[in-house]
């Protein structure tokens, strides 16, 4: 780069004095909906055929890394990945003249989201992430740029489907306890009963646990969580075949104390609270790269003993 090159550039880079994207204060966006904004340009100096711009974008990406060859000694790993773009969409500015004075400059856009675009969602092995970014060239050369992260609650998937199960459900699960320093033996139920288990993201799950301590010791507690369960779709970077990977975290945790005292029983009524926006119920193919599902979990370690009982109870999210 020649000095007096360095010189323009450097010229150009100083013509803008601010930019900013100025957004509605919608915390959350729903597929389907639109977004109204401004692109606020602030410049020191004339600026001579810009171009200036807002672009909406949503990718969804993925990556992990796993063994190539389980079957070799030696360990050789290979990466499996995938993308996905969800929407792009760009709004260019039509300059009057072909030149911008100085002073401030404010420049209107609009965007619809597709009505069939996942929620925001990460993990610590894909993502999947929108943005508003607004940008101010010339020659060929960025001035200016700023981006914003959007978050937006997906509405894909199928409701019909899940018609059949808005009915109550109830789950139960029973667990055989054998104290062999006393040769006592007794168990101990767990029931979670749902009104329905279809809800959608923002809402607040209850639901009730009935416990039957028949045992000689004291069931301290039970831990509840709603769990999320992603299956990731990739290809792996050596053969480009299809991977496929299982993955669960919790969405939300409660830990509930309950003293329920031997041979007795008692019942508690809890509550979750869901995040917004969260993933909905959905397949690879609504979602192309992810897959997720959900269950109410209801854990209790067993009195004096090495065990623990365990109730799932699946969790549809419908939006």
């Amino acid at each position: 780069q020649t000095p007096a090159a360095a010189s323009t550039l450097s010229s150009l880079m100083s013509t803008v004095r601010a930019i900013n994207l100025v957004l509605p204060e919608f915390e959350v966006y729903l597929a389907g909906s639109s977004i109204d904004g401004q692109l606020v340009l602030n410049l020191r100096s004339t600026l001579v055929d810009p171009v200036v711009k807002v672009e909406l974008l949503g990718r969804g990406y993925l990556r992990w890394l796993e063994e190539e060859n389980p079957e070799r000694d030696y360990e050789k790993s290979m990466a499996c990945t995938n993308q996905v773009v969800y929407v792009s969409k760009t709004q260019n500015f039509h300059i009057k003249d072909g030149w911008l004075d100085s002073g401030v400059h404010t420049f209107d856009f609009h965007f619809t989201f597709p009505p069939n675009i996942p929620s925001t969602f990460t993990s610590k092995i894909g993502c999947i992430s929108y943005i508003v970014q607004g940008t101010c060239c010339s020659s060929q050369v960025v001035l200016a740029k700023e981006e914003r992260c959007l978050l937006l609650q997906g509405t894909a998937g199928d409701c019909r489907r899940y018609v059949k199960d808005t009915a109550p459900l109830v789950v139960e699960v029973r667990k055989d306890v054998v104290y062999f320093c006393c040769f006592r033996h007794g168990f101990v139920t767990l029931r979670i009963s749902l009104e329905k288990n279809i809800f959608c993201p923002g809402d607040t799950i209850v639901f009730m646990t009935d416990i039957a301590n028949r045992t000689c010791k004291y069931v301290r507690k039970v831990i509840f969580a709603l769990h999320c369960i992603v299956v990731y779709r990739g290809f792996s970077s050596s053969r480009g075949e299809p991977r496929y990977l299982e993955d669960q975290s919790d969405v939300t945790r409660l830990e509930s104390r309950t003293d329920t005292a031997p041979f007795e029983a008692m019942r508690v009524t809890s509550a979750l609270v869901l995040p917004k926006p969260m993933p909905v119920t959905s397949t690879l193919r609504e979602n192309k790269i992810m897959a997720f599902r959900y269950k109410l979990v209801g854990t209790s370690d067993l009195p004096c003993t090495t065990s623990t009982i365990v109730v799932r109870v699946p969790i549809i999210i419908a939006a």
